[in-house]
Order: structure tokens, then sequence, then C-alpha cells
């Protein structure tokens, strides 16, 4: 039996979603992965489906259960948190553009076992370099192991717990917006939880490669916060 629900959502960016599938592959804890394609391009669907069988994960196409448009995180939340809870396993989201080592779900176990109050931990995130990088450069310069903090963590590779699962319905999420790390984070301290970041189990993050108008921020700023704002884009 699978020890964790681990959930991707893609949206297109194969290469990079493949990398992170073949590092879950590789995993030394026996998973149950699930990416959920969030209306991807034909050809990132067709690859998608080419690499399942090789690469042992569950494929969930979102148009077949909505036509509301992407992003749908709210219901991706919401199907994997009612996939775990019936089975009784944290559940993990590693998001597409995050590659992880081989033992960087069992770190994560390890320490919910050791700390059952714990709500949500998360990996820290680094670049090719092992330099900690976005989104979690508040902790740049930290020198524990493991850090708990009332700060937002980011999805980029959070375990939540069975325990906040049991606590908080994903269902009051709110519809408006696009990303939850904010509000979840915030949910359980408010919850009584611990949030903690594992310094000592970091994955590579290689920023934004799933949604790539975000790298506007940085080449062409006027651009990126004109359909942040204007458009309504990246609602956090």
């Amino acid at each position: 039996m699978a020890q964790v629900l681990v959930i991707t959502p893609v949206k297109n960016a194969i290469e990079t979603t493949l990398d992170t599938a073949r590092a879950i592959a590789r995993s030394t804890v026996k998973v149950k992965h699930v990416i959920f394609n969030d209306f991807s391009t034909e050809e990132t669907k067709a690859s998608l489906e080419k690499h399942r069988e090789e690469l042992g994960y569950e494929l969930i196409h979102i148009e077949d259960l909505t036509d509301h448009p992407s992003p749908n995180y709210k219901l991706v939340l919401q199907l994997a948190q009612q996939q775990a809870l019936e089975v009784g396993i944290p559940l993990l989201v590693v998001e597409s553009d995050v590659v992880i080592a081989p033992n960087t779900i069992q770190s994560l176990l390890d320490h919910l076992s050791a700390q059952p109050s714990t709500g949500l931990v998360g990996s820290v995130t680094v670049d090719e370099k092992r330099e900690v990088n976005f989104p979690y450069l508040k902790f740049k310069g930290v020198k524990d192991a493991v850090i708990d903090t009332q700060r937002s963590l980011s999805f980029c590779c959070t375990l939540f717990s069975p325990s906040f699962l049991q606590a908080f319905d994903f269902k009051g999420l709110d519809e408006a917006k696009d990303w939850y790390d904010t509000f979840i984070s915030k949910k359980s301290v408010e919850l009584g939880f611990k949030n903690t970041v594992l310094m000592n189990a970091p994955v590579w993050h290689r920023p934004h490669a799933s949604r790539p108008w975000k790298q506007l921020k940085y080449s062409n700023p006027l651009k990126y916060y004109f359909l942040k704002f204007w458009k309504g884009l990246d609602k956090i």
C-alpha cells in the first residue's frame, strides 16, 4: 500500500513535468502519484499518456471533470484531499517545476511521525547550485536544519498531515483565488497545527517553469503586473 498520495498539477511544461515524475518514481517510499492535467495542449496530453505506464503515475484530465478554465487548483486539492482521507495517508504536493531527491519523501514522513502536531511540512527549494531560491528566499541564510514558521509555505514540495486534512475541508476554499499556499498555511496555524520547513531536505526548483508567463516578473515587470492585476491572473 502507498504511504503517501503525491499529486502534481500540470499545465503544459511537459519536459519539467516528466523530470518531476521521474524523480518521484525513484523515491525510496512507495507512493501513489497522480498527475492532474489542467487543460494542457493536445501535445502535452499525448505525452503524458505515453509516459504514464513507464513512470507509474495515474493521470486525470481535468477537462473530463469540468469546463471551468485553467487554473483549477481548488478542484485538484479537493479531489486529492478526498483520495487521501479515504485511505488515511498524507497528501504531498510536488509541483511540475520541482525535482525531489530519492529520500525527500521519507524525510518529510519521518518529520511528521516525530512531530504529530504538524499541519504542513515543506522542503526548502534550491537552484542547480544548491542555493536557496524562490519562493523560500526569506529563509536564505538560516542555519537550522528544521524550522517551525508561521510564515507561508509554498506548495512546491509540501506534505499535508492526515490530521490537518481531517480538520479543514478544502471545499471551503475561496472560488475567487487561483492559488492557496498562503491561505492554507494560515489556516493550519489557525487550527493549532505547526508548519515546518526542512532545510536539510532540499528540492531543486526551477521557478515558474510550469507557468512561463510569470518569468515576465523579471524580464518585463510592467507586462507581468498588467497580466496579474488587469487580467486577474495569479490570484492568491
